[in-house]
């Protein structure tokens, strides 16, 4: 019985093994395999999400797309981020055009899509007007489960404001400490509680993880810092105001120039040079 103790604690792991699979998105052409027809083809399921993947990269020309780099998230943990990012999009929303007060429009929400990273590579490579090594730049030697944030529009205020509350939402993971490797190394190799037995399956203790890894903005890709400097813009019509405004000002500049020369202090100068000219004649009054 000894021996069968000592059999079982030795052979039996004392953990299930990890099932995640990790994922990553290449936009680089396949290899040619005999066989195989190219273009490539795909069909009931895989057509369905091609096409809507194809979809989603076009309306980047009119809002913005971001790529998102996601783990541990659980079904709950995910529609919580979803509920975050829907509030901060109504609080910055535009205000509406047709109304006299600064009501924000009913505009659409940005929508979250997770994906499956190889049709989306498919997806990726076929988009016109793209430049694929930056976009393979911004993927590359990341891993995991990926995500699409589709804005409706570009409004620099409301881009700031969810990535602030993304930042917020899913904090980023403290580096592990020395102690906390050791604990972990230690739980590792203890011995089982009851040898011999099937360990009892427990649900682990997720820690969302959430990384930006950049965007289409218009048809150009962002990296994270390009983004960062982009959402601190004004909104269109206030750079469109701003424009104008310096357009007009030399204009403005000039008419007021005239005016003050015109009219009645126009006259008088006028018959300041008379006066001063007669001075000069010795008092012969000048036509």
């Amino acid at each position: 019985m000894h021996l069968l103790r000592s059999w079982c604690s030795t052979t039996i792991p004392r953990r299930l093994p990890s099932a995640h699979r990790q994922y990553a998105i290449s936009v680089r052409p396949q290899k040619p395999l005999s066989g195989r027809i190219e273009p490539r083809v795909f069909k009931d399921k895989k057509a369905f999400q091609y096409n809507w993947y194809t979809n989603i990269l076009k309306e980047s020309k009119t809002g913005p797309l971001l790529f998102l780099n996601h783990n541990d998230f659980s079904a709950r943990r995910l529609v919580k981020l979803r509920r975050d990012i829907a509030t901060a999009a109504k609080r910055t929303a535009l205000p509406s055009l047709d109304s006299p007060s600064p009501i924000p429009a009913a505009t659409q929400l940005p929508q979250l899509t997770v994906f499956r990273t190889s049709i989306f590579g498919a997806a990726l490579r076929d988009f016109p007007h793209i430049n694929l090594a930056e976009v393979d730049r911004m993927f590359s030697g990341t891993s995991g489960s990926f995500a699409a944030l589709s804005l409706p529009s570009f409004n620099p205020p409301q881009l700031n404001a969810i990535l602030r509350v993304m930042e917020r939402s899913v904090p980023p993971r403290p580096p592990k400490t020395e102690e906390d490797l050791k604990r972990e190394q230690a739980e590792k190799n203890a011995d089982p509680d009851n040898p011999g037995r099937r360990m009892k399956r427990q649900r682990p203790i997720l820690t969302p993880e959430l990384k930006l890894i950049g965007a289409f903005i218009e048809g150009k890709v962002f990296l994270p810092q390009g983004l960062q400097e982009v959402s601190k813009l004004p909104t269109l019509d206030t750079l469109r105001a701003q424009i104008v405004g310096l357009l007009s000002s030399p204009g403005m500049q000039l008419a007021a120039v005239l005016n003050e020369a015109g009219g009645a202090k126009l006259a008088r100068t006028l018959e300041g040079l008379k006066k001063s000219m007669e001075e000069e004649a010795g008092g012969t009054p000048v036509s």
